[in-house]
């Protein structure tokens, strides 16, 4: 590993000393809530509990469990439950574990049977199972039904106040549906009972959405600094990185991707932050191979999409293609499993595809969950479809911190400055061009330097909005 501390070139103190924690950390694993340092890159020679334990651990506490361990705890609690199907806390289990397969493997199949196997639990004993009322938000949420999953999350709150691991997923729900007032009270809620390393991670993802990026980064150097084993590890190291690529720090990012990866190989969603941020970069040959290992081994769409706009930008437009093809054929399979990807088909359709079919997916999906992730791929769809006016509407509420948009995405602010700009909102755009810019400059290999170029062309302020300071 590299000897600079992540941020090191940052002047605030405050960030640098958490970043430089976090730095501290990688190569680290916690085992039974001792730290034990290992040598970067080298595997956890200290014996460990049985792999069924393991993943038991894991799935009641609802963190990651290594894949292999999960697996292992799949095929005994199907082999118990064979023989034992009265136990309605096995079955709740078992439903536990088939969504953190899904959500780990991206295979649509898993919710199925992770939705019939709660189901059973509630009907081996209908009465007192708030286990499985809130295990049944969790496949609900990975299918994007978070209308569904609002629902089994607040039954499962009211039955049991106190159970702590009923409150993330309803805090997941809230934000889908674009209730953030509610997810906020929720939050203080999950961390009135706890503050383990799961409860502040869930409390990072909020916080960032917020707006409140230092509070979010000292969250999830708490829950790294905690994490009880390889998978939780991995998991907050991922997020690490997805925050780091989010303020545009490219290189920062690919370190805690890379972390993650040498901590757990399961670490899929890892392999594509690995693919983004060497793009930035400039290594392009190594983008492109990590790309299609994220595929191979977690067939997110999100994924070809993202490789098909870096061929775009290369000039290759046959391989962009194939790549959007692949997304349409993914979203196929998921939905065969109840997914709903309805904002990556739409973002599709609206770039490179038909807008006016993206408009149409996308104002059903407003309907269903008003969230900002909605509200801007809506917007961009109906610029795209030549409906300006309209467009901005969504827009202004995807980056209006008053409504929930505090997140400070690259993306979202380019979209609106794309809008403002076709509406000759010149001063507004071009405002709104380098404030994009300014938070991730590579946002997107297509469309940041779309910006750039949108930015010549909305061209300097008048010199006389420039104020001039007396001497």
């Amino acid at each position: 590993m590299e000897n600079e501390q992540p941020g090191a070139s940052r002047p605030r103190r405050a960030r640098t000393v958490r970043r430089a924690l976090l730095a501290s950390l990688m190569g680290s694993a916690v085992l039974g809530g001792v730290l034990v340092l290992l040598p970067a890159g080298e595997e956890e020679a200290v014996p460990a509990p049985g792999a069924v334990a393991r993943a038991r651990a894991a799935v009641s506490a609802g963190v990651p469990a290594a894949l292999p361990d999960l697996a292992a705890f799949v095929a005994d609690r199907e082999t118990y439950l064979r023989n034992r199907p009265g136990d309605a806390r096995a079955w709740a289990l078992l439903g536990a574990a088939y969504v953190e397969r899904g959500a780990r493997t991206a295979d649509a199949g898993n919710y199925p049977r992770a939705e019939r196997a709660l189901r059973t639990s509630l009907k081996v004993r209908g009465r007192r199972n708030e286990e499985a009322l809130a295990g049944l938000a969790a496949p609900a949420n990975a299918r994007r039904d978070y209308r569904a999953a609002k629902q089994w999350g607040e039954a499962a709150v009211g039955a049991a106040p106190k159970m702590w691991t009923a409150y993330p997923s309803l805090i997941e729900a809230y934000a889908g549906l674009g209730d953030y007032k509610a997810q906020r009270r929720t939050l203080d809620r999950l961390l009135a009972l706890r503050h383990g390393p799961a409860a502040t991670a869930v409390a990072a993802r909020v916080y960032w959405g917020q707006g409140r990026h230092e509070d979010a980064t000292a969250s999830l150097t708490d829950a790294v600094a905690r994490a009880g084993g390889r998978a939780e590890r991995a998991a907050y190291w991922v997020r690490c990185g997805e925050l780091e690529w989010e303020r545009g720090e490219p290189a920062e990012a690919l370190r805690y991707f890379e972390a993650a990866v040498r901590t757990d190989s399961g670490a899929h969603a890892a392999l594509a932050g690995r693919g983004r941020a060497p793009a930035a970069l400039g290594r392009t040959s190594q983008a492109l191979e990590a790309y299609r290992a994220a595929f191979a081994k977690q067939p997110d769409p999100r994924y070809p999409l993202e490789l098909g706009e870096l061929y775009a930008s290369l000039g290759d437009e046959e391989a962009a293609k194939e790549q959007y093809d692949l997304v349409r054929e993914r979203v196929r399979k998921d939905e065969a499993g109840g997914v709903d990807d309805a904002l990556v088909l739409g973002l599709l359709e609206a770039d490179h595809g038909d807008p006016h079919k993206a408009v149409r997916r996308l104002r059903k999906e407003w309907k269903r969950q008003p969230g900002i992730p909605v509200a801007d791929a809506l917007g961009w769809a109906l610029y795209r479809a030549g409906e300006g006016e309209q467009a901005l509407v969504f827009a202004t509420r995807a980056t209006d911190r008053e409504r929930g948009g505090g997140v400070q995405s690259a993306l979202y602010t380019y979209h609106r400055a794309e809008i403002e700009l076709d509406l000759k909102r010149t001063g507004p755009a071009r405002r709104h061009f380098v404030q994009a810019l300014r938070i991730n400059p590579h946002f997107s290999p297509l469309l940041a330097p779309a910006a750039e170029a949108a930015l010549g062309e909305a061209g300097e302020p008048p010199q006389e909005t420039v104020p001039t300071r007396e001497r």
